[in-house]
């Protein structure tokens, strides 16, 4: 009833404003959804545009199995590649109908039968990045499809963004903004009725975070991530300063994890620290059905979980970065504080901060220490360690 009311309210908004206000920006949590930072899975990291009905079911199945949807992970999103390369003759998309031979609505009741949502995938332009139809001047009519589906979440991507566009960047001008393109499709999906998280992919350009809190659910800072201890780092330096930007109903997302894709076990805890501490959605971007158990227990953590999803929704701020070895602080809601060691370096180091309470809990091995006035530990090369620290 809550997020009807808010969706009815979002509605009345948009009216008040005008239906054709283009890229007019609404309050930060205006669909009433996405009040923590969402979790979930999505195909493209592991697969690419090689996604199938029946591997989004096997991944359904092993999400409730393993335990990760207990812990907080609910949406099941296709990425691009799940649709015909042509609209039907209504102009309707259309799911492929050898990838998805049962449809799409089918596969939202299978997943909402497990108690778990549907996230699917398209395109803010002609076509998506794989080269299939887009949205652009489709928005009303794409909406009410995937709301009458059943969809509960939309990734909406940046590819081809105008009509004279001939390949991802628009080298010809021709592109059309990326808020009135993103504010289509918002005011569509407010349109259909449905509640709908809509997660904006624009990888971070036209400075997207320090506008996008009125036009989606989260917003993505950067380009594409890897599976590389590099891109990690990097992400997370485009990230850590745009905390002020977010909040409950509105996330930085700094895309989605690569935990078990082949970096290091620590590296996958340092990449869960880091998503944790910036309040951003865990979105699992690896092969389930194969994945190991220890992927499964770190990804399944409860204490980082906690933290990230801290209904407060402040994320981390860098207290201090100082030859690659940096301090994070996160105020939590129960008047907590999570503090972040991480050396960014190839070789261990000493790292110390002054502490904000009286006991620190190391959130991986649960060990409680005295803080003395300070936290200070040993953190080994590309190690992230996280503190909750308690007044």
């Amino acid at each position: 009833m809550v997020v009807r009311l808010a969706v009815v309210l979002a509605l009345l908004l948009g009216v008040l404003v005008g239906e054709h206000s283009g890229a007019a920006p609404l309050a930060r949590g205006y669909n009433g959804l996405a009040g923590t930072p969402p979790m979930g899975w999505n195909d493209y990291n592991a697969y690419g545009l090689d996604v199938t009905e029946e591997l989004v079911r096997e991944t359904a199945d092993t999400m409730v199995a393993s335990g990760l949807r207990d812990a907080g992970y609910r949406y099941v999103t296709i990425d691009d590649g799940w649709m015909a390369a042509t609209r039907d003759a209504h102009g309707k998309l259309r799911p492929d109908p050898a990838r998805f031979p049962h449809g799409i609505a089918a596969l939202a009741a299978y997943v909402h039968a497990r108690g778990l949502k549907l996230g699917i995938y398209e395109d803010a332009g002609v076509h998506t990045c794989g080269g299939l139809p887009g949205s652009l001047g489709h928005e009303r009519d794409d909406a009410a499809l995937f709301a009458a589906w059943g969809v509960d979440y939309l990734k909406y991507d940046n590819c081809y963004a105008g009509p004279g566009c001939a390949d991802h960047s628009c080298p010809d001008g021709a592109e059309v903004p990326a808020r009135d393109r993103y504010a289509r499709m918002r005011d569509a999906l407010l349109a259909s009725g449905r509640p709908i998280v809509f997660s904006i992919c624009s990888w971070g350009t036209g400075d997207v975070a320090r506008w996008a809190a009125g036009y989606g659910n989260l917003w993505r800072t950067t380009g594409d991530i890897t599976a590389t201890y590099a891109s990690l780092v990097s992400i997370f330096h485009q990230t850590v300063g745009l905390g002020g930007y977010a909040g409950p109903g509105g996330w930085n997302d700094p895309d989605m994890l690569e935990v078990g894709n082949g970096m290091t076990a620590l590296e996958d805890r340092t990449e869960l620290t880091l998503w944790a501490a910036l309040a951003a959605p865990l979105v699992i971007g690896t092969d389930l059905v194969h994945a190991r158990s220890e992927t499964i227990a770190a990804l399944t953590n409860p204490g980082v979980i906690a933290i990230d999803q801290d209904p407060l929704g402040r994320p981390a701020r860098l207290v201090s970065a100082t030859n690659g070895l940096d301090v994070l602080s996160r105020p939590l809601a129960d008047g907590d504080t999570a503090v972040v060691l991480f050396n960014e370096t190839d070789t261990a180091a000493t790292i110390t901060t002054p502490s904000p309470g009286h006991t620190a809990t190391d959130v991986w091995t649960g060990a409680v220490a005295t803080a003395n006035g300070e936290i200070r530990a040993n953190v080994p090369a590309h190690g992230a360690m996280l503190f909750r620290v308690r007044p």
